[in-house]
Formats: C-alpha cells, sequence, structure tokens
C-alpha cells in the first residue's frame, strides 16, 4: 500500500497540490500537516510511521516535506527500513528505495551517517581521556569532602550509629556506607 505525507510550514499555504500529485502517485491514505520541518512533534508523521507495514511505500512530493535535516531524513529511513517498508520521493527519482538504485543511494546515505556517529564518539572519547589526563573528575560531585569522610569513618568505628553519622552530615545514610568501604 502507498501512504501518502504531504507537509505545508504555515497556515496560508495549501496541501492541494501535493495532495493531487500524491492521489496520482497511487496513494490510498494520506497524512497531511501544517506545520513547520523543525517542529520535533508532527503528529501526523508520527502516526503515519506508526501504520507502516512490511512492502507499504512512505510517498512524498519531495523530500524537504519529509525532513529539514540530513539527520532526520535517516531517522525517518531507519524506521522505514526496520519495518521493510519503502520511501519514494516524486521530485527526486534516486530517493526510491522501492528501486535497487534507490537502495543503493539509501545504503550509501545511511553509511555516512553511522562513519558521522562513528567519527563524534571517538573525538567525544578522545576529549574525556584528554581531560582525564590533565585530572578532570567526571560524575556526580562527591557528598563529602576527603575530611568530612574520615571524620564521619572515625564517628562510625567509635560507636555513632550510621543514621546519626549521616544526620550530622545532612547526607543519606547510603553515603557513610561508602565512606566506610573506601578508606
Amino acid at each position: 500500500m502507498k501512504l501518502g505525507y504531504a507537509r505545508v510550514s504555515t497556515e496560508g499555504q495549501t496541501l492541494d497540490q501535493q495532495a493531487q500529485r500524491l492521489e496520482q502517485a497511487g496513494c490510498e491514505m494520506l497524512f497531511e500537516e501544517k506545520i513547520s520541518g523543525a517542529a520535533l512533534n508532527r503528529p501526523e508523521l508520527e502516526k503515519l510511521l506508526s501504520q507502516l507495514r512490511k512492502d507499504d511505500v512512505l510517498v512524498v512530493t519531495r523530500l524537504d516535506r519529509l525532513a529539514r535535516s540530513t539527520s532526520e531524513l535517516l531517522r525517518v529511513t531507519e524506521i522505514i527500513n526496520e519495518k521493510q517498508a519503502g520511501l519514494q520521493s516524486l521530485e527526486e527519482p534516486w530517493a526510491d528505495t522501492t528501486t535497487p538504485a534507490g537502495k543503493m543511494i539509501m545504503t550509501v546515505f545511511s553509511g555516512i551517517a553511522e562513519f558521522e556517529r562513528t567519527l563524534i564518539l571517538s573525538r567525544t572519547q578522545e576529549g574525556r581521556d584528554a581531560a582525564m589526563a590533565r585530572g578532570v573528575a567526571f560524575g556526580r560531585p562527591q557528598k563529602l569532602r576527603p575530611e568530612q569522610k574520615e571524620i564521619a569513618r572515625d564517628l562510625v568505628h567509635q560507636g555513632k550509629s550510621i543514621s546519626a553519622v549521616a544526620r550530622t552530615f545532612g547526607v543519606h545514610p547510603a553515603t557513610i556506607y561508602r565512606c566506610l568501604e573506601k578508606k
């Protein structure tokens, strides 16, 4: 089944031309929205994606009706691929995953996106490693300073209860237990 998606950015624009082209392309169902492509929440697109089944084809007049960025387009195409459905753009014949050439192009795009994600992860890890080498502490700040931990340990060894020591420092008893573990 072909499912059409039409979108315009403002209330002043009309969906008529897109709807007509999608119907001519054989779309049995149309999902229409008057919303900016930059909007993160596009209910009709999400509804269409949730109704997409194996061997269905999501049809748009142009790819910019479907997504404003490459990453958004790749997110949508990934969902389409997971559902074993297809994507077809009437204006961009190369973006037709129902053809072998279209599948190849989208596979290349997906590969580039995966490569980009890998580079970002690698750079992030390099930055973390360099920061750690400079002595930057990661994670949540410690509730107690080292001298407070030492006092807490001494108080527990003197017989004060964990709860009483925790109240003294205004922390949860689990924090005091962790002080006792790390000597």
